[in-house]
């Protein structure tokens, strides 16, 4: 394999990347600016839908771009002889298999764990799925809005006027695929070097979810009750606890758990008469969220963050997402990232949020074009110009000669 330029706390890992979309991509892309060596291995007649998906830059989807930077791109035929050839050749040299299929699909295809390790023992195949390898929903379709009702996260997010109403971010995707996938593979990296074994990992973004839902589920077990809509101390239950429009239509976050805090926050105010009223519940805790709401309307978001600025009580601008770019903090933490595209020119996107000292996370690369390391990879396992050159005029690889000028 090629050496990459990046020496992140993961290089040396080689990884296999059959996902595609968003949670899979998601995970690769962190794993890949860690330092990974990622293959991204698409069909070369139907590649990652992402690819597909608008907006677009210079005819490069933008939501592909954002997920698959720090990858190389090699575009095969997995249902083809030749092309399962190549494959396996790649497993011999890798580390992990990265694959979304639903259970049975890559052994239906003859690429499953079981061959994998009569080739290479110790490869560690990480599957990750809607609903996992097994129970009742293994083999159904679902996206991110059916895994997080079935976790509770999306009931936990209602409001009494219009019930459950969906999170701005995919939760289901991010948290309970994406990063769950990530911490499978650095698990599963860590027993191979402590056991000398690979092993097959089954993570389920349904699975993944629940861990969210650790105190809200705590509660239940304890009361034997679940909170109505709006009534959870976090979830809109608490009046110091909450988002608050004002007077410019702009909206300030509170959440304010300490008491010291609200002291300071009721004489910022100039409302002595809140500070017995900390904490409350119920119909208490909703007159005083009015009279709240009332006091915010008399200000711009502008002036209530300067003001709070100075009294550190944990009051903080709500941001659209235009505005996050420009977060002086955000900034100063280094976490846009601007990368130039052969063919998009300038991309952002968001930077690795770990910060390491000695090996420090950082993209090596834009997202590729279908196909763009096809010849590299293929070099790197010993085939030659020629032999390259004949599967790619029998339907086997594609390479970025050919794809050069991919537009969607």
């Amino acid at each position: 394999m090629k050496e990459k330029k990046c020496k992140g706390p993961l290089f040396g890992l080689r990884v296999l990347d059959l996902t595609r979309l968003y949670p899979g991509p998601l995970a690769t892309m962190m794993l890949g600016d860690m330092g990974a060596d990622i293959i991204k291995i698409e069909d070369l007649s139907s590649p990652d839908y992402m690819r597909f998906y608008p907006p677009y830059i210079a005819g490069q989807s933008a939501g592909f771009l954002a997920v698959n930077r720090s990858k190389r791109s090699l575009a095969l035929n997995l249902k083809s002889p030749d092309g399962q050839d190549i494959f396996w050749k790649l497993v011999g040299r890798a580390d992990m298999v990265i694959e979304p299929f639903r259970p049975g699909v890559l052994e239906d295809m003859g690429l499953g764990y079981d061959r994998a390790c009569k080739i290479k023992p110790d490869i560690i195949y990480v599957s990750l799925t809607g609903y996992g390898q097994d129970g009742p929903y293994a083999r159904q379709a679902g996206h991110d809005i059916n895994f997080i009702g079935y976790a509770g996260v999306l009931s936990s997010t209602a409001l009494p006027q219009t019930g459950p109403v969906l999170p701005g971010p995919q939760l289901g995707d991010v948290a309970g695929g994406a990063y769950m996938t990530v911490i499978a593979c650095l698990a599963a990296a860590w027993a191979k070097k402590t056991t000398g074994r690979g092993q097959k990992v089954d993570v389920s973004m349904l699975d993944g979810l629940l861990p969210l839902m650790t105190l809200q589920m705590a509660h239940v077990w304890s009361t034997k009750t679940s909170f109505a809509p709006g009534e959870a101390p976090l979830s809109g239950g608490l009046a110091c606890y909450g988002v608050y429009r004002c007077r410019d239509g702009k909206y300030m976050a509170l959440g304010i758990l300490e008491e010291k805090f609200w002291k300071k926050f009721c004489q910022m105010a100039g409302r002595p008469d809140w500070i017995d009223q900390f904490l409350l519940h119920g119909d208490d805790a909703k007159k005083l969220r009015a009279e709240i709401a009332d006091l915010f309307l008399t200000k711009t978001r502008a002036e209530w963050t300067q003001q709070a600025a100075q009294l550190d009580i944990c009051l903080t601008p709500v941001w659209d997402p235009l505005e996050v770019e420009e977060d002086p903090h955000i900034r100063a933490r280094g976490m846009i990232i601007k990368q130039d595209h052969p063919a998009c020119g300038e991309v952002k996107g968001i930077q690795p949020p770990i910060k390491f000292s000695e090996t420090p996370a950082e993209p090596s690369c834009p997202a590729p074009v279908l196909g763009q390391d096809t010849f590299d990879i293929l070099s790197e396992i010993g085939f030659s110009a020629d032999r390259i050159k004949r599967l790619e005029n029998d339907g086997i690889v594609l390479t970025a000669k050919t794809n050069q000028d991919e537009t969607t």
